[in-house]
């Protein structure tokens, strides 16, 4: 199989959360003939398929493509499916928390609400199956964290102290978003496999 990504932070989460079945787990690194995939779609729905559609036409590999995105309360839902670009094309993970830092100063606690969406969608050719996972919490005022990517170091998931950041990938992969549509993959896999 072959994962829809360049990000090396994504791509270690997966593949560890993949680990222990019976897959060769490939990635866009593995491949450089493959463009950039732009995420046209309004849902993370349409950008998962628009990436997995696409890399599984150029590889014919059956194809792993996930999007994902934080979902703040306080800003309509911002940035959602523009997550990672949020602060605009040149954005990087700093930027992007710049801005939401910036966009939530005057957010009460109790307005600091937000969830990260994640689907991941499997394709091979012919059909397509989805999984999601949703990881509530709230938004922090300040960056706490070494650890993780993206708004990780923002991000505190609900029954816990810490940031995505500083809690380490075991705990991070066991409750984040992403963890938890993972796990209905490989049960999809584990039992494809049989």
């Amino acid at each position: 199989m072959i994962i829809a990504s360049k990000n090396t932070g994504k791509l270690k989460e997966i593949k560890t959360l993949l680990d222990g079945l019976d897959i060769e787990v490939l990635s866009l690194l593995d491949y450089e003939n493959i463009p950039d995939i732009p995420e046209t779609g309004n849902t993370f729905e349409e950008n998962a398929f628009i990436k997995a559609k696409a890399v599984f036409d150029i590889t014919g590999i059956p194809t792993i493509a996930d999007d994902s995105g934080l979902i703040v309360d306080h800003i309509g839902g911002a940035p959602g499916v523009y997550s990672a670009r949020f602060a605009g094309e040149d954005a990087n993970d700093r930027k992007n928390c710049d801005k939401l830092l910036d966009m939530m100063r005057s957010a009460r606690p109790e307005e600091r609400t937000a969830r990260f969406k994640c689907v991941i969608l499997l394709y091979n050719g012919l059909d397509k199956w989805l999984f999601d996972g949703i990881c509530e919490g709230t938004i922090i005022n300040e960056l706490r964290g070494t650890g993780g990517f993206g708004y990780d170091p923002l991000f505190q998931p609900i029954g816990y102290n810490k940031t995505f950041a500083e809690l380490g990938p075991e705990v991070k992969n066991g409750i984040s978003h992403r963890g938890k549509a993972m796990v209905k993959l490989k049960e999809f896999l584990a039992e494809e496999l049989q």
